[in-house]
């Protein structure tokens, strides 16, 4: 689209101009008349009419004009206030000069009229200025059309490969696009071409973001960045325009990189939120932005990224090969990478020697990035608050236990026998996993109060990361979860409601072994319920969806789900049976000291582990 023609400058008129001719003209007015017109007062006026030097007399609304015959001192033309004929003949009988005096009253009318019209523009003013600043400043309301894309080069962004660690597949992919930015003829020697669009997808905190400004900084091209939630706005066509605008914006500095994040704001499927019809903003806005994803070629050294934690809510269209052609997952970091993101992180921070980041990673299955930047950054002010010169191994402890467990309550003060309880409730945990073949070591047991609702908690450490589970290893997973229920049964002979978390993560793993894995041999190899998108296994998020059984089989569903669960209680109780005395032993020594760790776990329950 070629550039608008500017207007040239000398071609231009100033008002300035023309202001400053009209006031130099006023001035020779004003200067030539007071050259040739004398003011005199009336009485003088009366006595030149009288001694017959005037020749013409006009008479105007308050003065009299009078023409000389003869010009007198160099002035043709005398001038008086006219007076009241009663007045000057009356007055006249006197030898004194008598004039009258005309109050101006040209500002005051003026005034009158300027001075309400300029304090409705000054308040209309006020008004649409507040109006702007709130809408990104008069600049912005102005050229609302306009892209709000940051731009970055290569000094700006201050990234490279060598900042992202953790996840070396998804970096090998965006190695090509590096290289293409660089030598974009050599890419193309055997007719290939690179991918217009490369999706970035996975969970938050993965380094969608940072892997994107990675590609920009190792490429050393400028660097477009905007969120989808910029485009949409709430006059209808913004968004197209300004997905125009940062395409060519893109274009004349290519080769470039424009990178939109959070695409399932912009990129949402048509028609999933009910609407009938194509003509909404967000609607306008994804169609131009499929048109501008058409309409660039991809040798002109122009590549789009774009990021999302929701792939399945993205409309078709998008998705489809010549658009975003390739996909580039971006999951959370296997304890391997762990290790690696661990090594960028501390580098920031003044590190013990001898700190293993291996056991830390160990600590923290299931950590994206973020979460492990995050946890450096808390390990470093645990060590400040306990005045330490360097951050050690147990500042990561109590980092992770207070990412995952929440922030001690020492203020949430418990009576003694609910202390007993909850001491009881989570030696059961410990015990039972202790005692099973195959489970997590426990790493620490407290009764500190944590977070909104734990009065206590207890921590495994996964040796390694899973990712499949037998139905043997999830029976083992709701006996450890039932642990806590079971103990508070056998010692006290009462239920309390300290339990509920525990249930409910009960209940849905014996329902999805029941409806979900084929994991009951009388309801068969069946899966009754769909594996609907759990959005990249985001915690928090609902599986959605239900069994679409008859009543006989869902009764069936019911029973098994409720046999699981009532097995996996009996057998929990049947080891801390067997186990009594050490059970009551260790809940005592938990009480007395608030929190066992991993060795003084071991010293007190020697013998519960069974043999490898």
């Amino acid at each position: 689209m070629p550039a608008p023609l500017k207007p040239d400058p000398k071609t231009q008129w100033n008002v300035g101009y023309w202001l400053l001719a009209l006031f130099a003209l006023f001035t020779l007015q004003s200067i030539w008349q007071a050259r040739s017109v004398e003011p005199v007062p009336y009485s003088e006026f009366e006595k030149a009419l009288a001694a017959g030097r005037v020749s013409e007399v006009v008479i105007g609304d308050t003065t009299i004009t009078g023409k000389l015959k003869t010009p007198d001192a160099g002035k043709t033309v005398i001038v008086a206030t006219r007076v009241d004929p009663a007045m000057a003949e009356q007055l006249s009988k006197y030898d004194v000069q008598f004039s009258r005096v005309v109050e101006s009253t040209w500002l005051r009318d003026l005034m009158s009229w300027v001075l309400p019209a300029l304090v409705f523009f000054g308040l209309w003013f006020f008004l649409i200025r507040r109006f702007a600043d709130k809408a990104g400043g008069l600049g912005g309301f102005m050229s609302i059309g306009k892209s709000r894309a940051k731009v970055y080069v290569e000094k700006d962004t201050g990234i490279t490969f060598a900042d992202v660690a953790g996840v070396d597949e998804a970096k090998a992919e965006l190695q090509e696009i590096v290289s293409f930015l660089k030598d974009p003829k050599a890419y193309g020697r055997l007719g290939a071409r690179m991918p217009k669009g490369i999706l970035l997808v996975g969970p938050p905190g993965t380094g969608k973001t940072l892997l994107a400004k990675a590609v920009a900084g190792e490429a050393g091209v400028p660097f477009f960045s905007i969120s989808g939630s910029e485009f949409v706005e709430m006059f209808v066509g913004v968004g197209a325009a300004r997905v125009r605008d940062l395409f060519e914006q893109a274009r004349a500095k290519a080769p470039a990189i424009i990178f939109i994040d959070e695409l399932d704001a912009l990129g949402r499927a048509r028609g999933a939120g009910g609407m009938v019809g194509g003509h909404d903003e967000r609607e306008q806005t994804l169609q131009q932005l499929l048109v501008e994803l058409d309409g660039f070629d991809s040798s002109s050294g122009l590549v789009l990224l774009a990021a999302t934690n929701r792939p399945e809510i993205l409309d078709p269209a998008l998705l489809r090969a010549g658009r975003f052609d390739r996909q580039v997952l971006v999951d959370r970091p296997d304890k391997g990478g762990r290790v690696k993101i661990l090594e960028v992180h501390v580098k920031k921070i003044r590190l013990a020697t001898g700190v293993d980041l291996a056991q830390v990673a160990a600590l923290t299955t299931g950590f994206s990035g973020a979460d492990l930047a995050n946890l450096c950054n808390e390990a470093a002010l645990a060590a400040t608050r306990r005045g330490a010169p360097e951050v050690a191994l147990e500042d990561f402890t109590v980092a992770v236990e207070r990412i995952v467990a929440g922030l001690e309550k020492k203020n949430r003060v418990l009576n003694e026998r609910e202390r007993e309880v909850v001491a009881f409730h989570e030696m059961g945990h410990a015990l039972v996993a202790l005692a099973l073949p195959g489970s997590d070591p426990v790493h620490k047991v407290s009764i500190i109060p944590r977070g909104i609702g734990a009065l206590g908690y207890t921590i495994q450490r996964p040796t390694e990361d899973r990712f499949l589970m037998t139905r043997e290893e999830l029976e083992r997973k709701i006996m450890v979860l039932l642990g806590g229920r079971a103990s508070e049964k056998l010692v006290f002979g009462h239920l309390s409601t300290g339990a509920a978390d525990d249930l409910a993560k009960v209940t849905d793993i014996a329902r999805d072994m029941v409806t979900r894995y084929g994991m009951d041999e009388a309801l068969g190899y069946v899966a009754y319920e769909a594996q609907h998108p759990r959005f990249l296994d985001v915690p928090g998020y609902p599986s959605g969806g239900g069994c679409n059984v008859s009543p006989q089989t869902q009764q069936h569903i019911d029973n098994a789900v409720r046999g699981i669960v009532m097995d996996a209680f009996d057998g929990a109780t049947k080891i801390l049976e067997r186990h009594r005395d050490v059970l009551d032993r260790a809940a005592r020594e938990l009480l007395a000291r608030e929190t066992l760790d991993e060795a003084a776990l071991a010293a007190l329950t020697t013998g519960v582990r069974p043999a490898a």
